[in-house]
C-alpha cells in the first residue's frame, strides 16, 4: 500500500480515461477496468503503481496487446480514496465490458470492488494492496500482486529479533486493515522469536495528535527497544515528529506505506527507522534497467517501487493470457492463479499453492542520514509466516 504530492501530468489522470498507443492493427480488443485513485489519500500509492500499469500496456500493445493477439483498452476511473465510490466506478467498468479488474492499493475498496467483479467472475488485481485477508473476503477472482502484509511483517521481524530486539510496542488503528493488522502479524512472530509485546496503543487516522498514545509509551513499566506501526501518511509524519519532539528516540519499524519522497523528506528525523519494498536496483538488475526507462517514459525517476509492481502486473496479465489462449475472464484467472516461478522484474513470482497472494521476495530498507539504504532480500520460510 500506500504518499506522494506532485504528479506530472502522466500520473494525474482524469476521471476516465482511454490508454492509446500507435499500435499496428489489431484483430481483437480487450478492457481492462482501472478502479483507482486519482485523489484523496490513497493517490500517492495507486498513482505511482497505474504509471507502471500504463507503461506495460503500452508496451505491449506495440507488440500486438496482451498475448501478442488483444489490443488493451485501458479504462481508468477515479475511486477518490472512497470505498463507495469504488464500488460505484467498478460498475461503470463493468457495464463498459471490462474482462479484467485493477482495485485500489488498499483492502477495503478492493474488497467492495471485488464483491461486484466476483459474481461475474471477472478476474481482479490490486495495484498494491496487500493485506492478505483481502482475496479471503472476496473470493477466486481477487489477486495481490505486492508482498502480502503479513509476508512484510514477518522479514521485519526476524530482522528485529537479529538485530537484539526484545521488547516492542505496537501501534494500530482499526480505520484500515492495513494499518490494523500488519502490526499484529509482527507481533505473532516477534514473540514466535522471543520477543516480547509490552504495549499497544491505537490512534484515528488521519488525526494530528499523537499526544495520548506517545504518554502511553512514556508510561509503560517496561520500556520497548522499538515501536513496530504499519501507520502511513499523514499519519506517520506526525507521529515521528512528535515522537521525537517528546524526546523519545526508540527506533522506529514500519512497512512499504512509508518508501515514499514525503517521508524521506523528513531527513535525518527518520534516521533509523526500516521499511520494506518490492525490490531494490541493484546494479546491473533488472530494475535498475526498468528504472532507466521508466524515467524516459514518463519523464521522471520511479518514486518507489509501487512503479514497477504495477509494471509487473502487466507482464503476469501477459502471460496469464499467453496460457489462457483467449480473453476468456475464467480462463485468465485461472491461468493467474497457476502461474509458478514467474520472472518478474523483482524476482520470481507464484500464486500456484497460495490464496492468490504472491509468494516474491521482500526488500528491507533503512533511513540512514536522511536517505534511505538496502539493507537486505528476503524471502521469510513459509512456516514462519502467521496464517490470515
Amino acid at each position: 500500500m500506500r504518499h506522494i504530492r506532485k504528479r506530472s501530468a502522466l500520473l494525474t489522470a482524469i476521471s476516465a480515461i482511454t490508454v492509446a498507443t500507435a499500435a499496428p492493427a489489431f484483430a481483437e480488443e480487450i478492457i481492462i477496468g482501472a478502479a483507482t485513485a486519482q485523489t484523496g489519500g490513497l493517490a500517492p500509492y495507486d498513482q505511482p503503481a497505474l504509471a507502471g500499469l500504463r507503461m506495460a500496456i503500452d508496451e505491449l500493445n506495440a507488440k500486438g496487446g496482451l498475448a501478442g493477439k488483444y489490443k488493451v483498452n485501458l479504462i481508468i476511473k477515479d475511486t477518490r480514496s472512497d470505498t463507495a465510490q469504488t464500488a460505484t466506478v467498478t460498475q461503470e467498468l463493468i457495464d463498459a465490458g471490462a474482462k479484467i479488474m485493477i482495485t485500489p492499493c488498499d483492502a477495503d475498496p478492493s474488497i467492495s470492488a471485488g464483491q461486484l467483479t466476483q459474481p461475474l467472475g471477472i478476474p481482479s488485481l490490486t495495484l498494491c494492496g496487500s493485506a492478505p485477508v483481502l482475496t479471503q473476503a472476496v473470493g477466486d477472482v481477487m489477486f495481490g500482486t505486492y508482498p502480502a502484509d503479513n509476508l512484510q511483517a514477518t522479514a521485519v521481524a526476524d530482522f528485529a529479533i537479529a538485530e537484539g530486539k526484545r521488547k516492542v510496542f505496537l501501534l494500530t488503528s482499526p480505520d484500515a486493515t492495513y494499518v490494523a493488522n500488519l502490526p499484529e502479524y509482527f507481533g505473532k512472530v516477534f514473540e514466535k522469536k522471543g520477543g516480547k509485546i509490552v504495549g499497544r496503543g491505537t490512534f484515528t487516522m488521519n488525526q494530528p495528535d499523537f499526544s495520548a498514545e506517545i504518554t502511553n509509551i512514556k508510561g509503560l513499566a517496561e520500556q520497548p527497544d522499538l515501536i513496530m506501526t504499519a501507520a502511513y501518511e499523514p499519519d506517520f509524519p506526525a507521529f515521528i515528529q512528535q515522537l521525537r519532539g517528546a524526546g523519545i528516540n526508540i527506533p522506529v519499524y514500519g512497512a512499504d506505506a512509508i518508501g515514499t519522497p514525503t517521508i524521506k523528506a523528513l531527513g535525518k528525523l527518520v534516521d533509523g527507522v526500516v521499511y520494506t519494498a518490492a525490490g531494490y536496483p541493484e546494479a546491473g538488475s533488472k530494475l535498475e534497467a526498468f528504472n532507466a526507462a521508466f524515467a524516459k517514459h514518463a519523464g521522471h525517476a520511479p518514486e518507489s517501487t509501487y512503479e514497477v509492481n504495477g509494471y509487473e502486473i502487466g507482464l503476469i496479465l501477459d502471460e496469464a493470457v499467453k496460457t489462457a489462449g483467449s480473453d476468456d475472464p475464467k480462463a485468465i484467472r485461472d491461468a493467474i492463479a497457476n502461474l509458478k516461478d514467474f520472472e518478474g522484474i523483482t524476482g520470481k513470482i507464484t500464486y500456484a499453492g497460495t490464496d492468490r497472494m504472491p509468494l516474491r521476495p521482500v526488500v528491507l530498507m533503512r533511513y540512514e542520514d536522511g536517505e534511505p539504504k538496502y539493507v537486505e532480500t528476503v524471502v521469510p520460510a513459509a512456516a514462519d509466516v502467521p496464517a490470515p
